[in-house]
């Protein structure tokens, strides 16, 4: 691309770019090619292999949904409790990181609300399936 006739490349991945009239089209078009079939290999790759299986503390048995949702509420609660405490200390005068207290609130207030929005997700699976006929 030129502006007042001077050449501008802009800085990406390809450094082995170079403005040489009209082969700039054609080396950009063999890149997305190379690109896309090397995306393609990949995902077939994947594809081909098995899923991980995600295993609890102790090693024994993969993680169930409730599991995980346990362990999303207890992060969830030591956010908020991590928040409130900042913001005691705050308060107190203990602490003068008003910026740092009111991040970690916010911070928790979204995690909080992220929550809900999955209980409210799964609920509304669990009640479709409860009105689906048999």
């Amino acid at each position: 691309m030129e502006v007042n006739s001077i050449p501008i490349v802009k800085p990406c991945q390809y450094s082995h770019w170079r403005i040489t009239g009209g082969s700039m089209k054609s080396e950009i078009g063999s890149l997305i090619l190379g690109d896309k079939a090397s995306m393609i290999a990949d995902m077939s790759r994947l594809a081909l292999q098995p899923p991980a299986i995600q295993q609890n503390e102790a090693g024994a048995h993969p993680a169930s949904f409730a599991d995980s949702m346990v362990a999303a509420v207890r992060s969830v609660d030591a956010s908020e409790r991590a928040a409130s405490d900042k913001m005691a200390d705050v308060e107190s005068g203990k602490s003068d990181d008003l910026v740092g207290a009111m991040l970690m609130t916010q911070e928790a207030s979204l995690s909080f609300s992220a929550l809900v929005q999955v209980r409210n997700k799964v609920v509304g699976a669990v009640d479709d399936l409860l009105k689906m006929p048999l």
